[in-house]
């Protein structure tokens, strides 16, 4: 499972980060693609990117499988689980831009500047039932993809492509983005602020302490309880100013929302677990990181690297 969150900072400046959630890592590392890199594309030959990317991938068969990027301009996109809804066309489809699920997360931040060119863009898309090749299947995801100015949400079910403003700037998994805006509504009487005294019959009551009004958060690991915390944290943190603090929101917020091992067991007997959480600020263009195992954040900026080369580049593993 996973968790996504995005937010701007004061001047306008995104920052978007993302819990990646399972039980096992796939060898992922932080990936450049440059400008110039060529990656082969099975329904449009080669994709040229516009822009250059950083995030969190594995190379297969000389194409970068985010898990989630950023481009050099500000925009991101961060693909969650979806299992038992998604549901992507079994073949393309003449006359509109065909794209495997797993490109999809190159696709918008290598082409595209702001929220509004994808949602146009979309319009005219069939994400395909394809595979890069025979070791990896297609992972059944939607996405979130965000700006400094805002968000939306990419699902593909049996009716097709849905594509949905995201308001409240989060995402986590099953079921539908629309249940989880709905959901958040039996959590309207959650506050921040501390309970001020009341008084029932004869007895003035009080509350035990700082939190109080946050009795009823939901706590759990699950996707609706996920999608609540970090929906009601990213709205209510203060506004922060300058990269550290805002980095610093940023991966709180995501921490809010994670999952340590001994709560969650899968039905192998396995514990799913927050693998890695990563971010990325459009202020100063710079990828963060940190795992479960090294909680430590490491960064790499993309000024500090050839955005013009041609081939992919592998900063770090995670």
């Amino acid at each position: 499972m996973c968790t996504g969150v995005r937010f701007a900072d004061s001047k306008g400046n995104l920052y978007f980060g993302r819990n990646l959630d399972w039980c096992e890592h796939y060898g992922e590392s932080v990936v450049i693609t440059p400008r110039a890199a060529r990656i082969p594309s099975p329904f449009l030959g080669t994709i040229c990117p516009k822009h250059a990317c950083i995030g969190m991938a594995i190379i297969e068969a000389g194409a970068p499988l985010y898990f989630d990027c950023a481009n050099e301009v500000g925009l991101a996109v961060a693909g969650l689980n979806f299992p038992g809804y998604a549901v992507f066309a079994p073949e393309p489809v003449e006359g509109t831009v065909n794209l495997a699920a797993y490109e999809v997360p190159l696709w918008i931040a290598s082409q595209f500047s702001t929220v509004a060119e994808v949602r146009a863009a979309l319009g005219n898309v069939t994400i395909v039932n394809k595979a890069v090749n025979d070791l990896w299947a297609v992972s059944p995801l939607h996405w979130i993809v965000g700006d400094g100015t805002e968000s939306l949400v990419i699902e593909c079910e049996a009716d097709g492509m849905h594509v949905y403003d995201n308001g409240l700037d989060v995402l986590t998994n099953q079921p539908p983005f629309p249940w989880h805006a709905e959901n958040v509504r039996n959590y309207m009487h959650v506050s921040c602020e501390h309970p001020e005294p009341v008084t029932w019959t004869r007895d003035t009551l009080k509350a035990f302490g700082t939190g109080a009004g946050m009795v009823g958060f939901p706590g759990g690991y699950d996707p609706a309880s996920r999608f609540v915390r970090a929906a009601f944290l990213n709205a209510n943190y203060p506004v922060e100013e300058g990269e550290d603090a805002n980095v610093t929101r940023l991966f709180r917020t995501l921490e809010g929302a994670s999952m340590c091992k001994g709560g969650a067991k899968m039905t192998d007997g396995r514990y799913e677990y927050t693998l890695f959480s990563d971010g990325f600020s459009a202020a100063t263009r710079t990828y963060y990181w940190c795992t479960y195992e090294e909680p430590a954040r490491r960064s790499a900026c993309m000024d500090d690297y050839d955005l013009d080369g041609a081939e992919l580049l592998c900063v770090a593993a995670a």
